[in-house]
């Protein structure tokens, strides 16, 4: 069954070089350009079935954070379509719905309703967030007080208690310590297993090949590459050489192979 369907999506937004009449003035009597267009995704079409986990991959500025947000409905294209089954939670800025101004306590409720969560489901699951954030002596303090880490927690810690059909994660692995990190690529595992579609923007390969089996990689709002998340990343990072090419094989089969341990059976996430 098909979760997402991108189909020759395209997106271009206005780049305006000046921001005041000063600016615009010099610009003017220099006959330079007050703006341009810029295209971020450029006849962009694939299909994720639901259950699958996709690594989007590409430099910075290729697309990547454009095209999680036309699936998330945050924005639309300007041409083509974006159609999405059942429910979505996008951990696309971690923390975005947080207010500085009100607690930790009063922010859960907020930020969860702001990711379509009921608050009879919120009341729920509020003693399994704070406990997930680590924040429980902090709860009732404004969160302007917090740590960077402290307020990353809380974000990341809200989202996935979220109920999605299709989740949606931009760069929201690097929060925090590595213990929580850990905590937070288990409780993703677990959303996978359950049958919820991923698709995962990150920078770091090595998490993309544990948690993705397929990756797709786009340069300067192409897709150029559709397939096997390995394959992707060797594109993204070719092997500088026969060795490096053979430690990450060995790596592979390792992580495979901890895998298979870990979930009592073949690797869900091999190709």
């Amino acid at each position: 069954m098909e979760a997402v369907v991108v189909e020759s999506v395209s997106k271009r937004f206005t780049l305006r070089h000046a921001h005041s009449i000063k600016e615009m003035t010099v610009r003017a009597a220099r006959r330079q350009s007050l703006a341009e267009r810029f295209t971020a995704l450029d006849d962009v079409s694939f299909t994720i079935e639901q259950g699958d986990a996709v690594a989007l991959m590409g430099l910075n500025g290729s697309g990547k954070s454009t095209l999680l947000k036309l699936i998330s409905g945050v924005m639309r294209p300007d041409s083509g379509s974006v159609r999405v089954r059942g429910t979505v939670a996008g951990l696309i800025e971690v923390g975005a719905g947080l207010h500085p101004d009100l607690t930790g306590r009063e922010n859960i409720y907020l930020n969860a309703a702001i990711l379509g969560m009921s608050r009879r489901g919120t009341e729920r699951a509020f003693d399994s967030i704070v406990d997930f954030a680590e924040i429980e002596r902090f709860l009732d303090t404004q969160v302007k007080f917090y740590s960077s880490g402290m307020f990353m927690r809380l974000g990341f810690s809200i989202a996935v208690h979220t109920d999605p059909d299709v989740f949606l994660i931009d760069e929201a692995l690097a929060v925090g310590d590595a213990p929580f990190q850990k905590k937070c690529l288990a409780r993703i595992r677990e959303h996978h297993a359950a049958g919820r579609t991923l698709v995962i923007v990150a920078h770091d390969t090595g998490t993309l090949e544990r948690l993705c089996g397929r990756g797709l990689v786009l340069r300067q709002g192409r897709l150029v590459f559709d397939g096997n998340i390995y394959d992707a990343v060797d594109l993204m990072v070719p092997p500088a050489d026969d060795q490096e090419r053979a430690r990450r094989e060995r790596a592979r089969r390792e992580a495979r192979s901890d895998e298979a341990v870990r979930t009592g059976g073949a690797n869900p996430t091999a190709r």
